[in-house]
């Protein structure tokens, strides 16, 4: 069992939790998830860590109370405890393995949209730790939805916020203020881009204009963490990769994204029907007949 040794509302919908889990601290690197379980009947619910301890032994997740598991998860509270917090899985990011040197040479612009501005936070804090400049720009719906700008402020060059209405920052999209950037003389070398699926999609797009070479995270896509069910198949450069091993980090300008957005459709009837039988149990009008997923 895995004790919660904090949890904070980071927005509407949105918690943060501090995850006590020594080993998965000790051997995780920024890129990587976990595979998160509230009980033994749990479904597998995949979340990127979005920082961790070694010395403390703790790992930070962010999670979205979106359908029934990730509910459920929410719903726990500092002293409570998960099942299972399995991991590190996953590939590190690219950088991780590089020569210091060369990567000083370099500069990054991070693009992290909604909830994607977790995973981002420990690939800047790493780079910011090593002397590598990174600036970062945080894209939300409203400025309410907003998530780790304090955070990405202490470790970025350099923090750029848009919103979609306008109510913090630059008013438009995440792409929209990339090329108001680059036209105002921003150079850089490589771009990250964690977010939706649809952001990443012209995230890839833009950068693909000004030969800005571009890594995407799909860890969207992943349910059991293994590469054993075959739910998390992308199409990269005109063949099939499994994101849970082979990723979940991907060159965006050879990620098929309107095959990977299709399969991200195709669990809402799974997801619909567990809502139903949920608010049935809650009602009492049913047993627990272990339909979790």
């Amino acid at each position: 069992m895995y004790p919660i040794l904090e949890k904070r509302l980071l927005a509407e919908g949105i918690w943060l939790m501090k995850i006590l889990a020594p080993r998965v601290a000790r051997s995780a690197r920024p890129g990587q998830f976990v595979i998160v379980r509230t009980d033994a009947c749990g479904e597998r619910i995949p979340l990127t860590i979005s920082d961790f301890d070694p010395e403390e032994g703790s790992v930070t997740i962010v999670t979205q109370a979106i359908g029934v598991s990730t509910r459920k998860i929410c719903a726990l509270g500092a002293g409570d405890r998960l099942a299972d917090f399995a991991g590190p899985l996953g590939r590190p990011s690219e950088f991780v393995a590089e020569p210091i040197e060369a990567l000083r040479q370099r500069r990054y612009i991070f693009i992290a949209g909604g909830v994607g501005t977790a995973p981002v936070y420990p690939q800047v804090k790493w780079l910011h730790e090593h002397g590598v400049e990174a600036d970062v720009i945080i894209g939300a719906k409203t400025r309410d939805m907003l998530i780790y700008t304090d955070e990405m402020r202490a470790v970025a060059s350099h923090l750029h916020i848009a919103t979609d209405d306008g109510s913090e920052g630059f008013k438009g999209l995440v792409t929209q203020l990339l090329e108001k950037l680059i036209a105002e003389g921003a150079r850089y070398d490589e771009c990250v881009a964690i977010g939706p699926m649809i952001m990443m999609k012209f995230v890839a797009l833009t950068t693909r204009k000004y030969d800005l070479k571009t890594t995407v995270s799909l860890n969207a896509l992943m349910v059991d963490g293994t590469g054993m069910c075959g739910a998390c198949r992308v199409t990269v450069a005109g063949s099939t990769r499994f994101t849970c091993v082979e990723g979940p980090e991907f060159d965006g300008h050879e990620v098929d994204f309107d095959e990977a957005m299709r399969r991200q459709g195709m669990y809402r009837t799974q997801e619909q029907r567990a809502a139903a039988i949920e608010a049935e149990r809650a009602a009492g009008h049913v047993c627990k007949i272990g339909l979790d997923k």
